[in-house]
């Protein structure tokens, strides 16, 4: 496993990172509590040493099984990143989307990082997580109700008492991250990006390199799109929201599968699989400096865990960008 340290903070983290968004269950169909600790504790088992989650996966559901997951390891040898800012249970703020939550109930949720509800969820998550402090603390979407600096006042408090390490934030653009530097260092930035989602790297990436700040890359397998074993046809569980995504729809199917194709050769040349490659190839990125890779049972963990022990030379990388450059 590769080791990479936050922006200028000492936080050092594992280059795959376990994303726990699907191991809440909430928008993927349910989720088996015993395989998702076992995926996590088999990724730990692997050398995966952080694990990224939010109270709003399975409105506490996710945080809990990382909680249980992590219990009997010893807390400084594992990094828990986790986020502020979704409400389900407080409608203040910008409204963010009406959903349904594990059990099927209707739920409204809201982006809100108001100063007091940061002090709240803070301990919430401690509780569900097991532990008295957070490492990594983000917020989880941009709130245009509240000031960006009332905000991360609150964080400077929480890492004041001890509570949280170092502060990140998510889906923010440059001049956001700007805004918050003001108030409080950010170390990190944790935003979509994938072979067939560049769009970050028009201005966040050179942005995040020019001022040292770690990009964490969420979906990079583009939600299992870059696994390749998505195919027309593709029958997803009820309540999996990607069966309505864009990106799963039959002509991007059909058009990454193509690429996958091209792809495919480097990945037969070192035995490994498309979505190893794909994570390998991410890591490798100017700026990027996690991916995150979720999964459902050990046996997909262990897999992800797995990218970081390919060595491609240049020459392949090259050649993987120029088709990537192509879509």
């Amino acid at each position: 496993m590769l080791y990479r340290k936050l922006g200028k903070s000492n936080l050092e983290v594992s280059a795959i990172t376990f994303g726990a968004w699907a191991a809440g269950g909430w928008m993927w169909g349910s989720t088996d509590r015993n395989d998702a600790v076992e995926a996590i504790r088999a990724s730990y088992d692997a050398g995966v040493t952080s694990i990224d989650t939010a109270p709003i996966y399975g409105q506490g559901t996710s945080e809990e099984i990382v909680g249980e997951a992590i219990k009997g390891i010893s807390r400084d040898k594992v990094q828990i990143l986790t986020k502020f800012g979704m409400r389900w249970d407080l409608a203040k703020g910008d409204f963010a989307m009406h959903s349904k939550n594990n059990d099927g109930q209707d739920i409204d949720v809201y982006k809100y990082a108001g100063r007091d509800s940061i002090i709240y969820e803070c301990e919430q998550s401690l509780k569900r997580l097991r532990t008295d402090y957070i490492d990594l603390y983000q917020i989880h979407w941009p709130d245009s109700t509240t000031p960006i600096d009332e905000t991360f006042e609150a964080v400077s408090r929480l890492i004041e008492q001890g509570k949280v390490r170092f502060a990140g934030v998510c889906n923010y653009n440059f001049q956001q991250m700007e805004e918050a530097e003001k108030t409080l260092e950010i170390v990190s930035n944790q935003i979509p990006f994938s072979m067939v989602n560049r769009g970050i790297e028009e201005e966040t990436v050179p942005y995040c390199i020019e001022n040292n700040k770690s990009i964490l890359a969420y979906s990079p397998l583009e939600r299992g799109l870059l696994t390749g074993k998505i195919t027309l046809g593709y029958k997803f569980q009820e309540g999996d929201h990607r069966a309505s995504h864009k990106h799963f729809q039959p002509d991007f199917i059909e058009k990454t599968n193509a690429l996958l194709d091209k792809v495919k050769p480097v990945a037969e040349q070192y035995h490994v699989s498309l979505g190893q490659l794909v994570l390998r190839w991410t890591i490798e990125r100017p700026g990027i400096t996690v991916a995150l890779a979720g999964a459902r049972n050990a046996e997909q963990a262990v897999q992800n865990a797995g990218a970081a022990d390919i060595h491609l030379t240049a020459e392949e990388i090259s050649t993987i960008n120029d088709l990537v450059n192509q879509f």
